[in-house]
């Protein structure tokens, strides 16, 4: 076992590394699209255990990813290891009874239960320990979705909630229906939006852990995507404008200076990136399928940035300085 740090997420109990694993690149994406490339999954599995040999038991899944496919993956590679992770997935995309996304949200009491039986046949267990709403659905009050939620918790099948992607002011209304344990929202030095739009402030004030996804701006930080025709044909990143046209490049640009600096700490980008996620006290789960980017992300962890660098990762990528937008329009 590793001695990656352990850390609070929130304050209603639960420990995890600082460092988690994301494991949406390991299957197919949403209708068989792929997320970053094609998939191994007898490395990804190999990948799951590494992970947790290096104590990184933090596992990140969704019913969206795949759809369905995923979570099995999951439960796959932890049959007879339940008792060693920290198993969080998340639902509220609509996936219907054919297992495709329908292109709705669904929050609503009913499909909350039905979502977290499918989930826990999915991935083999019977209770899960972070359960979050994905996304929020638009016709259907918080406050019902947050209060279906708690009584998965009254019964056992989940430990903690966690919310996905929400302004604070909705955040603020979830805590007050149930304790919130995680909000997971996308955050690097490439998108720092929650620093802009009150998020990250507001869970500090209300003891709430933040968990960033895609600290490594989708893979892009690690400085190995030099032209768009280095995503796979069915690479989703392909329709996302920030990696598209010009913005690649002025992006591109941001992500040179970024491995300038990181060749002179004797470190890769990626590292670098990571480790400056980290250093704002938040819990990353950098996505990955295979060994070897797993190992080099544990190995961020124990990156010391000093005040000078992290001034200088500052002035490299400040707020703002991306090009495009993280989602097409209407995702």
């Amino acid at each position: 076992m590793s001695d990656i740090k352990r850390v609070a997420l929130g304050s209603q109990g639960l420990e995890v590394p600082a460092e988690g694993l994301g494991c949406m690149g390991m299957t197919a994406g949403v209708n068989g699209m792929s997320v970053y490339g094609e998939a191994d999954e007898a490395e990804s599995v190999a990948t799951i255990h590494r992970a947790l040999e290096l104590g990184v038991n933090l596992l990140d899944t969704a019913d969206l990813y795949g759809p369905m496919l995923n979570e099995r993956l999951v439960g796959r590679a932890i049959a007879g290891r339940r008792q060693e992770v920290i198993l969080a997935t998340k639902f509220g995309f609509e996936v219907d009874d054919a297992e495709t996304w329908t292109g709705q949200y669904n929050g609503r009491p009913e499909y909350v239960r039905k979502c977290i039986e499918r989930s826990l046949r999915n991935l083999g267990t019977d209770y899960v320990d972070l359960y979050y709403l994905h996304r929020i659905d638009p016709k259907t009050p918080l406050e019902d979705t947050v209060g279906a939620m708690s009584r998965l918790v009254e019964e056992g099948k989940v430990r903690f909630l966690g919310l996905s992607e929400v302004t604070a002011e909705e955040l603020r209304r979830g805590h007050a229906v149930h304790p919130i344990t995680a909000l997971q929202t996308e955050y690097s030095l490439f998108d720092r939006g929650v620093e802009e739009n009150g998020v990250l402030q507001a869970t500090r004030e209300m003891g709430i852990g933040f968990v960033g996804y895609s600290p490594l701006g989708r893979g892009f930080l690690s400085g190995d995507i030099k032209t768009p025709d280095d995503f796979e044909a069915n690479d989703s990143r392909r329709w996302f404008p920030r990696y598209q046209g010009e913005n690649f490049y002025k992006n591109l640009a941001l992500v040179e200076k970024l491995q300038t600096l990181a060749q002179a700490k004797g470190v890769t980008a990626a590292q670098l990136a990571l480790a400056w996620v980290l250093a704002q006290g938040v819990v990353a789960i950098p996505g990955t399928k295979r060994r070897k980017y797993l190992e080099a992300n544990v190995a961020a962890a124990s990156l010391v940035l000093t005040p000078n660098e992290l001034a200088e990762l500052e002035a490299i990528m400040p707020v703002g300085s991306q090009a495009g937008a993280a989602y097409p329009d209407g995702f």
